[in-house]
């Protein structure tokens, strides 16, 4: 299991925006990973008394930088920056994620990548019920190459 220390140290979030505790098991097409920040009352992205579901898609996203740093990290590298562009078929099953009690888990997976861009699919889940599932889409930074 890899931690938060070193989850820190391959990704560019950092302190509380940094919204993942600790990797269960990752490869080179997949990571799981779980998080129990969500419950929070300083969460960087709870609004009023709310963190709402949409936040997920964050999760997701953060999931994929994860998995890049510690891909990058295997090759003896680091990883490249990217930035989020495309956000695709994004379901969400819940209107909140605040009052869940116990961790939230994601899997993503690499579903299509290039030279300068990647696609993962998320899924996030909360005691075995599927919270948001989606596509998420990055541009890697073509300086970092």
């Amino acid at each position: 299991m890899i931690g938060r220390d070193e989850i820190l140290a391959i990704v560019p979030h950092q302190g509380a925006m940094c919204l993942w505790d600790e990797v269960v098991e990752w490869d080179g097409r997949s990571i799981r990973l779980r998080a129990d920040n969500h419950r929070d009352d300083t969460h960087p992205l709870r609004s009023g008394d709310r963190l709402r579901a949409i936040h997920l898609c964050e999760y997701g996203a953060q999931a994929m930088a994860v998995h890049g740093g510690l891909r990058a990290r295997e090759a003896g590298g680091a990883a490249k920056s990217g930035m989020l562009v495309a956000l695709r078929g994004v379901q969400l099953h819940v209107a909140r994620i605040d009052d869940l009690p116990g961790a939230l888990e994601c899997e993503a997976e690499v579903l299509v990548e290039a030279e300068a861009s990647q696609q993962y699919g998320f899924r996030i889940h909360h005691a075995g019920t599927l919270l948001a599932e989606g596509r998420a889409a990055v541009m890697l930074d073509a300086g970092n190459r």
